[in-house]
């Protein structure tokens, strides 16, 4: 069975949040005690995902997710946030980490979040690289508020970016999570108007109102446009919209990472290269930039 690395240099916190993937998950978990001993059982066996405190002796988290970039580009790393980390944690988003979970959140958030990154992150998926024959690509899609959807929709946009040439796998891993980001919360916050109340348990509470008037009539548009220099993936909701002041702002106030309902959005912005919304914030559109062409 393939296995998860959790890296802490601290033992009990080592077997605390192993113990939380293993009640929680159904994967074997593996541990090391700092970025060292990670990149040593890495190389002697591959992990389907790493999941790292960012304060190690040796080598710390940042540096491990800088290493893991460069050698192992397909195994997506996942941050444990302590109060007060926020700059740096923002750092190793930039650098390369998949997603990142506050420590007063692990038990709520954390299996969901190693869930969410493997699934957008499945290396046994066949990926043909043509990136030298496909010139242009338009996709369109309506679904409705199934989460379950999300995956293999995510899957097929993370495809067709690496086969125009636009990422490589790394780089899908974390579009890939920007564009499942937006999609649930066109779902959730913007067709379903689940509340931040209700974030503990955001499927309990979609389940009801998707049997509910207007919310079960409502669906999620998405349409992605491709071409070798960028994609744009836009996608609209029927909701009601937001206040577009109410965005977080990462950069002029770190401490917004530890907040569970400004999380989705931190993600997108940091993992795409543009965010743009409609004036009644019920649209956004994320453009990522190929390499090539910036």
């Amino acid at each position: 069975m393939s296995h998860l690395l959790v890296v802490d240099d601290a033992a009990v916190d080592r077997k605390l949040v192993g113990g939380l993937l293993e009640s929680q998950t159904n994967y074997q978990v593996e541990y090391a005690s700092n970025g060292l001993d990670a990149l040593e059982q890495i190389e002697a066996k591959l992990p389907l995902a790493v999941i790292t405190d960012l304060q190690m002796p040796e080598m710390d988290g940042m540096q491990l997710v800088t290493q893991m970039r460069e050698l192992y580009p397909t195994v997506p790393a996942i941050l444990i946030t302590g109060f007060g980390s926020e700059d740096i944690a923002l750092q190793a988003l930039l650098l390369g980490a998949a997603d990142y979970v506050s420590k007063d959140t692990l038990a709520r958030e954390l299996a969901h979040s190693v869930e969410s990154v493997l699934q957008i992150s499945d290396r046994e998926r066949p990926q043909q690289r043509l990136s030298h024959c496909l010139q242009y690509e338009e996709l369109r899609y309506e679904i409705e508020n199934d989460v379950r959807l999300v995956a293999p929709l995510v899957s097929k946009l993370q495809q067709s970016t690496i086969e125009m040439g636009i990422v490589d796998q790394h780089g899908s891993i974390r579009l890939g999570k920007a564009i499942a980001e937006a999609i649930r919360n066109a779902i959730y916050h913007g067709n379903l108007e689940i509340s931040s109340s209700h974030l503990e348990h955001p499927d309990e509470a979609a389940a009801v109102r998707r049997e509910e008037a207007p919310y079960n009539q409502r669906r999620v548009h998405i349409r992605a446009n491709l071409a070798p220099d960028q994609a744009r993936f836009l996608i609209r909701d029927e909701g009601n919209g937001f206040d577009l002041g109410q965005l977080p702002d990462v950069q002029e106030d770190p401490s917004r990472l530890t907040q569970s309902d400004k999380r989705g959005l931190v993600l997108i912005r940091t993992f795409v290269d543009e965010v743009i919304f409609n004036e009644s914030g019920n649209e956004v559109t994320l453009v990522k930039i190929s390499p090539a062409y910036s």
